[in-house]
């Protein structure tokens, strides 16, 4: 598994993603959020685990601490009380996020 050798990008939103490890298969993720930070409700062939890592959320789909979200299923995230960060684990890895 490579790790990180990419500068943390602006996402948008007071969001900020940052590559942790990657694999054609697999890719770990960083979402930092800044006090009142925004996941935009999106959809994905991705199959994605969350895991929260900091900071309370409202999500979109499904309440609990870690959660798979399926392919092509409709998610996003409101930063309730931050800073926060998330940490995603999709597959394959998103091509769009290196």
């Amino acid at each position: 598994m490579k790790t990180n050798t990419r500068p943390p990008v602006d996402a948008g939103h007071g969001v900020t993603r940052t590559v942790l490890a990657e694999r054609p298969e697999i890719m770990l993720v960083e979402f930092a959020f800044a006090e009142g930070g925004e996941g935009l409700p999106h959809s994905d062939p991705h199959v994605q685990s969350t895991f929260v890592k900091a900071g309370r959320y409202r999500f979109t789909v499904g309440p609990g601490d870690a959660f798979v979200i399926p392919s092509g299923v409709t998610h996003g995230c409101e930063l309730l009380e931050g800073p926060g960060a998330i940490l995603d684990t999709v597959t394959p890895r998103r091509e769009d996020f290196l």
